[in-house]
Formats: structure tokens, C-alpha cells, sequence
């Protein structure tokens, strides 16, 4: 059962309400807020992040986790590819990730028209540097 406040803000953002964005929690992505956090007065964050198409993959996002109760990602153009714990992952457009509380991910390649949508609760979750969870990342893919 929720136990959070109950929101009865409504919210409805169209494609030009809002712009792609720097200053996210990675330089190498654009965000695009989707005014759902202010909604749900911080309850539940739901932004769309595409490839900075100046900045190719080099490092990607390094080894990592997430405090928070619930993570989806959805990805709606493109691909990329992660590493779950140790396994190698395919995350294709029309694909859908639950990334359970406190997965080790990393996300180290990606196609120059991905994007995902992202929805994460709470909307001020924190992301925590974590050790590698193996050292057999596969290399990544050279952009044209």
C-alpha cells in the first residue's frame, strides 16, 4: 500500500511544453522533463534521456546502483547496452527494464538515436558509485 501523501495534481505535457536538456546526472545524455516529480510532489520522477549526439560512448556511466523504491526504463529509439551484475544486456527500442531496487548496472554503449523514458521512485533517488561487478565488459560500438 502507498504510503506516501495522496497527489491530486494533474499534469499533461506536450512534446513542446518542455526541451532536452545538459545538467543531468550525466553529460553525455540530454534530458527532457516530463513535469511528472512536481505532480506527485516528488513521489515518482518520469523523464525521457536520449544521447548527446556530441558525445559518442566512451566510458558510459560507469558501475553503479540506485537508491530507490522502483525504476523502470523503456526504450523508445535506438539501443544500448548494459551490464547487469555480470551479464550482458540488449535493451532494443519497444523493450521494457525493471531494474530492481540496488542493481549494479552500468550502461557503457548506446546507439546515437537512443532514447528512453525513465521513471523512478522517489523522484530525488541517489545513484551510488559501486566496484565492477566483473571485468568482461564487451568493447563499444564506434559511431559513424
Amino acid at each position: 500500500m502507498n504510503q506516501h501523501a495522496i497527489v491530486g495534481k494533474f499534469s499533461h505535457v506536450k512534446p513542446d511544453d518542455t526541451e532536452f536538456t545538459g545538467g543531468g546526472l550525466r553529460d553525455f545524455f540530454l534530458y527532457r522533463d516530463l513535469g511528472i516529480a512536481a505532480a506527485t510532489g516528488g513521489q515518482v520522477i518520469c523523464h525521457l534521456v536520449k544521447a548527446n549526439a556530441d558525445m559518442p560512448p566512451e566510458d558510459g556511466t560507469g558501475w553503479h546502483k540506485h537508491e530507490c523504491d522502483f525504476q523502470i526504463v523503456i526504450m523508445m529509439k535506438g539501443w544500448a547496452r548494459f551490464m547487469y551484475e555480470d551479464k550482458p544486456t540488449l535493451v532494443s527500442a519497444g523493450d521494457v527494464v525493471h531494474q530492481r531496487p540496488g542493481i549494479v548496472h552500468y550502461l557503457f554503449d548506446y546507439s546515437p538515436d537512443m532514447e528512453y523514458l525513465e521513471i523512478v521512485s522517489p523522484a530525488d533517488f541517489k545513484t551510488v558509485d559501486m566496484p565492477p561487478a566483473t571485468d568482461q565488459v564487451p568493447p563499444v560500438t564506434p559511431w559513424k
